[in-house]
């Protein structure tokens, strides 16, 4: 019950997020947007090319975080494995894709180099964890594979922690900055962390 009550809550979570970005960034004005909005009172920032790469971004890391509940809930029987394979070619290119812009946001992260350094962190293990992911299935490692993707899944769900975490925090420090500077980092360690409990008890559960 536990388990299934996780699962709905982290679809649920994922596709309104996915949702709330799609709205924002893709019916709404852009400069609308908290983050964008906050930015532009900066004098010395220039929104191009930064808002193109963040579009990248958004749009490649939607797509994983809509894709990753199917790939990881539904199990992929004979009839499923061919579309299994082709969700997960997309995720992985969307995940390598927004990898690669993400290092351009991470240096110009709100916030400065405390930022900079949480977010080039985060995408460094998200590419690092997809990839290994993929290493396992090649190696035809199933379980290890489902393990790594898992973890590819939890940083990639730190969309949602950061959305989550970011405006109490604002309000709560009465600086956005400063808030942004500690979501760099608590947006996807405690995902971590919960996600290596959950390995530890699937592991557990195998050996009994």
């Amino acid at each position: 019950m536990a388990n299934k009550t996780l699962r709905a809550l982290v679809i649920i979570l994922a596709f309104a997020i996915a949702g709330y970005a799609i709205v924002q960034y893709g019916v709404l004005q852009a400069s609308s947007a908290g983050l964008v909005s906050f930015k532009l009172t900066k004098p010395n920032f220039e929104l191009q090319p930064w808002i193109y790469v963040l579009y990248a971004h958004i749009f490649t890391a939607v797509f994983a975080l809509v894709i990753g509940p199917f790939q990881l809930f539904i199990k992929p029987t004979s009839a499923r494995r061919r579309w299994h394979r082709r969700l997960g070619y997309g995720y992985v290119a969307s995940i390598m894709i927004s990898g690669i812009v993400n290092v351009y946001l991470s240096l110009f992260a709100t916030g400065g180099w405390v930022s900079s350094l949480g977010f080039m962190s985060l995408d460094v293990l998200w590419v690092a964890t997809t990839l290994t992911a993929v290493r396992k299935i090649i190696a035809k490692d199933v379980q290890a594979h489902r393990v790594w993707m898992l973890r590819s899944y939890a940083l990639t769900f730190s969309a949602v922690t950061l959305r989550i975490l970011l405006a109490p925090l604002a309000i709560l420090l009465g600086d956005f900055e400063a808030a942004f500077r500690i979501v760099a980092w608590a947006c996807w360690i405690p995902n971590l962390i919960v996600i290596e409990t959950v390995i530890r008890r699937m592991r557990l559960r195998q050996q009994y």
